[in-house]
């Protein structure tokens, strides 16, 4: 089958010789990323139920979950939330289906409270937020855009953009948080969840500007306080030095104000509580980054269903496609991935995929050319494999 793969030559300096890099990452426990998990975890819940009562995964959307910010009064040693977080679960699910009831709601209620309880680990579920669904009838009239016997159609004309290998300022931004979720708070627990890092390099000047929720109850005055921020700073420093040999800064909480009692404190590890709504969509993009020095897709990813729609398909698959280039095409410095579908089309022929690379000097273009356009024309043909990899959880979404 012929499809329209282009690839040609990017006439530009590879990002890391550019002298200004902007990259960012929201954590878990940002709002904006507690709502992209939580869409996410219920649409996966959605498509493992109608996988098991029909066999196939069903029309679902999920990607318009909000959350409205609560109250609270955190204090050294403990703090209370005084007005709950409230999550507001929406969008749409097919809840019948050959005569057969189906109970989303409940489906997505019981996804919502695991993926909390896994994740925003300092959250009081039983009194700080009020889970809420409000899922709309999807049509069960398009099972056979859903009929995995055949390629599915594209939802949307729309577009998905990737790109490959991270940078390392891309490398150490994703790190930070993941690690300081992961490692550093084991041993700290007064770290939160809403960790939002902001890495600059100037040329071979690296600045990390990091707000991070600090737990009070495990925080016992502000001495403890300032000593745990000097913690985190030493451990993120050590971590970026690691991936790279460029000079590092890295400040913590930067807007505290000691001599004000004016700091980052919070009953829960997240800005949620306390006046930060969240949204689906604002935060990361489907590769865990905020990458304005890259091309990049405003698309909201999470909670969108693994079949047909395009906003999310096409952003998870060019990210795989360049990650796939890069590690199999090392003469290649840099690729862009650029997807375009057409509403109607089957979602194994897009409008056009267009690869933009950067060779390594002295690199053969037209053996790159020919190799690239082989690794897409391979994930085309076998698609449906981002379909079931977001299914089992092997894909993140933000």
């Amino acid at each position: 089958m012929l499809r329209n793969i282009k690839v040609e030559h990017l006439l530009e300096k590879p990002i890391e010789q550019q002298q200004i890099e902007l990259v960012e990452r929201k954590g878990i426990g940002h709002p904006d990323s507690i709502s992209d998990g939580l869409a996410e975890a219920v649409s996966r819940a959605l498509c493992r139920e109608y996988i098991k009562k029909c066999g196939v995964v069903l029309h679902h959307n999920t990607d318009e979950t909000q959350i409205v910010a609560g109250r609270s009064s955190p204090q050294f040693g403990g703090g209370e939330v005084i007005q709950p977080i409230y999550t507001l679960l929406v969008g749409r699910a097919t809840k019948e289906f050959d005569g057969m009831e189906i109970p989303a709601e409940s489906v997505a209620l019981k996804a919502a409270r695991e993926y909390l309880r896994t994740n925003i680990v300092d959250l009081d579920l039983e009194s700080d937020m009020i889970i809420d669904c409000k899922l709309g009838t999807g049509s069960s009239d398009l099972r056979d855009v859903f009929n995995r016997d055949k390629v599915p159609v594209a939802n949307d004309t729309s577009f998905g953009v990737g790109h490959a290998p991270f940078s390392e300022l891309e490398q150490i931004v994703y790190e930070s948080e993941r690690k300081l979720i992961t490692d550093l708070k084991k041993k700290i627990p007064g770290i939160g969840t809403d960790i939002k890092v902001m890495g600059l390099r100037d040329e071979d000047d690296i600045t990390l500007t990091i707000c991070c929720a600090m737990v009070g109850r495990h925080i016992d005055d502000m001495s403890h306080y300032m000593n745990i921020k000097e913690e985190m700073a030493d451990y993120v420093t050590d971590l970026a030095s690691k991936h790279t040999e460029r000079n590092i800064v890295t400040r913590i909480n930067a807007a505290d104000n000691v001599a004000c009692n004016s700091v980052f404190l919070t009953v829960t590890g997240t800005s949620a509580e306390m006046g930060d709504d969240g949204s689906v969509g604002r935060g990361n993009r489907s590769n865990g980054l905020i990458t304005p020095s890259r091309p990049m897709s405003m698309e909201a990813t999470s909670g969108k269903n693994p079949i047909n729609h395009i906003g999310k398909i096409y952003n998870l698959l060019s990210t795989q496609m360049a990650r796939d280039i890069v590690k199999a095409v090392p003469e290649i410095r840099d690729v862009h991935i650029r997807l375009l579908s057409q509403i109607g089309m089957p979602i194994d022929q897009p409008l056009v995929a267009s690869a933009q690379i950067i060779p390594e000097d002295g690199a053969n273009f037209a053996s790159l050319r020919a190799e690239t356009e082989s690794l897409i024309d391979d994930w085309l043909s076998n698609v449906t494999k981002i379909t079931d990899m977001v299914i089992n959880g092997e894909l993140d979404t933000f």
